[in-house]
């Protein structure tokens, strides 16, 4: 397991997205516009960050 955190920063707005795209963003802890999170460096959040990719801003 990596002890690393990603940085990730909702950078465009929800509206008009997929369901699964909102409920990937929701997991990773996003929920404003410009808020920023820090999530660890897994597998699982990497799936829910590719999923969204284009609505989100990630920082190693």
């Amino acid at each position: 397991m990596s002890t690393t955190e990603i940085e990730v920063k909702l950078i465009k707005s929800l509206i008009g997205s997929k369901s699964y795209q909102r409920n990937s963003i929701k997991g990773l802890g996003l929920s404003k516009l410009g808020q920023v999170v820090f999530v660890k460096d897994t597998d699982q959040n990497r799936g829910m960050i590719n999923k969204a990719k284009h609505l989100l801003e990630v920082k190693e």
